[in-house]
């Protein structure tokens, strides 16, 4: 199993940008297809973003289309999630997941990290 940790997070103004970066551990990092979730207080959590494992096929929840870009370097176990003209609704914990077969069964979580945006 890969392991994944999240970086990047913080606050930021109503506009502004963030760029969030998950390492992978292990080498099998381009067998997963990579996604990132968030979680608001008192919320479920919501799918945001997904890549394949080639990252020639990139998924988005409707609310960050536009906005947000998923990317991956699998050279580097990394997958990036760009976010501009952020939003007070977009504040969450944001974790990156892996998984090896479809996104009904997430074989991996990293432990999130927190975006803030202030109106």
């Amino acid at each position: 199993q890969v392991q994944l940790v999240e970086s990047g997070g913080g606050l930021v103004q109503a506009g502004g940008s963030l760029r969030l970066s998950c390492a992978a551990s292990g080498r099998t990092f381009s067998s997963y297809a990579m996604g990132w979730f968030r979680q608001a207080p008192g919320k479920e959590r919501e799918f945001v973003a997904a890549i394949t494992r080639s990252g020639v096929s990139t998924n988005y929840a409707d609310s960050v289309k536009g906005r947000f870009t998923i990317s991956r370097a699998n050279a580097k176990n990394t997958v990036y999630l760009q976010m501009n003209s952020l939003k007070p609704e977009d504040t969450a914990v944001y974790h990156c997941a892996a998984s090896g077969s479809s996104w009904s069964r997430v074989d991996s979580w990293g432990q999130g990290t927190q975006v803030t945006v202030s109106s």
